[in-house]
């Protein structure tokens, strides 16, 4: 089992910073893949950006250029640096980690609140 704990969000103003942590842990050994989705009002959750073990990093187009993934520690801590702020990044962020086998789990979320 694995428990996901995001921290970080918060409000900013447009043009802003904020990072976003997420920490990993019980059985976090084959942790392959560790990402961030966010869900805005009315619409679908999306994947905002994914980074796997070996550092293959995948973006969506709306933070290429703006958001930047990393692991502090491999399969234990995500960070999800955020840049230029818009009010459209407005969302609840979720944490996502899977296992090579396939198995997933989710954090419970945080909340990013861009005014402008």
């Amino acid at each position: 089992q694995v428990q996901l704990v995001e921290s970080g969000g918060g409000l900013v103003q447009a043009g802003g910073s904020l990072r976003l942590s997420c920490a990993a842990s019980g059985s976090i050994s084959s942790l392959n893949r560790m990402g961030w989705y966010r869900q805005a009002p009315g619409k679908q959750r999306e994947l905002v950006a994914s980074i796997t073990s070996t550092g293959t990093t995948n973006y969506a187009d709306s933070a290429k250029g703006r958001f930047t993934i990393s692991r502090d520690n491999p399969e234990n801590t995500v960070a999800l640096e955020m840049n230029s702020l818009k009010p459209e990044d407005t969302a609840v962020y979720y944490c996502n980690a899977a296992k090579y086998f396939g198995a997933e789990y989710w954090g419970k979320g945080t909340l990013v609140t861009v005014s402008s």
